[in-house]
């Protein structure tokens, strides 16, 4: 017997706040009220959550991964407002359009999104789970990140280029032979030039006040969350030290956490079969009203 065919994501839009238009895609399950809301990583696309979302919609579940404003298909925003507040000001928009609290799972940024968002409201998700964040992050392994982000202001020549700076950055992930799947997070200007999909503005860092992420905003929705809270540590990150764990679970009694051995920051690409299997263990766990 031949396999079910894989469901189909269904384009959606969401008004974001100050009237930024937000793109998503939800992958609908047998039950569209068990929503478990996928945020991605600052400079990454909502794409960066298709295998997750495609397991989780077989399970049942309705799956809605969201371009983060400013990244993927999601708009710019026009004031080039890029803050912690701003995309907690999205979320907090697109709870509002859903039937019952959701399930937040955030990646990187994402996480720090849902992290700040459930902390500071009540109510507003029935489970948290965050991937590769907790609030004592290590210097050296953000300080990376943006080194990677900033390193081709003017693009690249081609999808080559895009994958080998994929490589040097993640050199325990294979180089992807087939390169169609890059397009999901470069975009190609008038000049023929590849560039990451996300507005440039978005790592403008010489101002950092204006970004907003401030470690004891961190903490203290940290030490506010009261719904049941997964932490996911890639056992290779240099993101997330185990003395960083240690800290956010004195931080979070509600929280457990789990190590991805063969994972580094990007945890569910890295090895997304565990992360996965993870994933759906604490959602089975959870009651429906959290």
């Amino acid at each position: 017997m031949s396999a079910p065919p894989p469901p189909t994501p269904e384009r959606v839009e969401f008004d974001g706040a100050g009237g930024v238009r937000l793109a998503g895609e939800r992958w609908a399950g047998a039950d569209p009220d068990d929503v478990v809301l996928l945020l991605h990583g600052g400079g990454q696309t909502r794409h960066s959550w298709g295998r997750t979302a495609e397991r989780l919609a077989r399970a049942g579940r309705t799956a809605l991964a969201l371009d983060a404003r400013g990244h993927g298909d999601s708009a710019w925003d026009p004031d080039g407002d890029y803050g912690l507040e701003a995309f907690v000001a999205d979320l907090l928009a697109v709870v509002g359009t859903l039937p019952a609290p959701p399930v937040l799972v955030g990646a990187s940024l994402g996480g720090m999104t849902a992290l700040v968002a459930a902390g500071e409201h009540s109510g507003l998700a029935r489970g948290l789970v965050l991937v590769d964040v907790v609030v004592r992050t290590e210097p050296r392994g953000v300080q990376r990140i943006k080194d990677f982000m900033t390193a081709a202001p003017d693009g690249f020549a081609s999808l080559d280029e895009v994958a080998d700076a994929i490589a040097a950055y993640n050199p325990n992930r294979p180089r992807p032979r087939n390169l169609d799947g890059l397009r999901k997070n470069v975009r190609q200007g008038a000049d023929g030039r590849w560039r990451w999909h996300w507005d440039p503005a978005f790592m403008r860092i010489d101002d950092e006040p204006a970004r907003r992420f401030d470690p004891a905003k961190l903490r203290a929705a940290a030490e506010h969350l009261d719904i049941p809270t997964l932490i996911v540590r890639g056992a290779n990150s240099d993101v997330v030290s185990e003395a960083g764990m240690a800290d956010m679970l004195a931080l979070v009694p509600t929280a457990r956490s789990v190590d991805v051995k063969a994972a580094g920051h990007m945890v569910a690409g890295d090895d997304n079969d565990v992360f996965g299997a993870a994933l759906e263990q604490f959602l089975d766990g959870l009651s429906p009203s959290g």
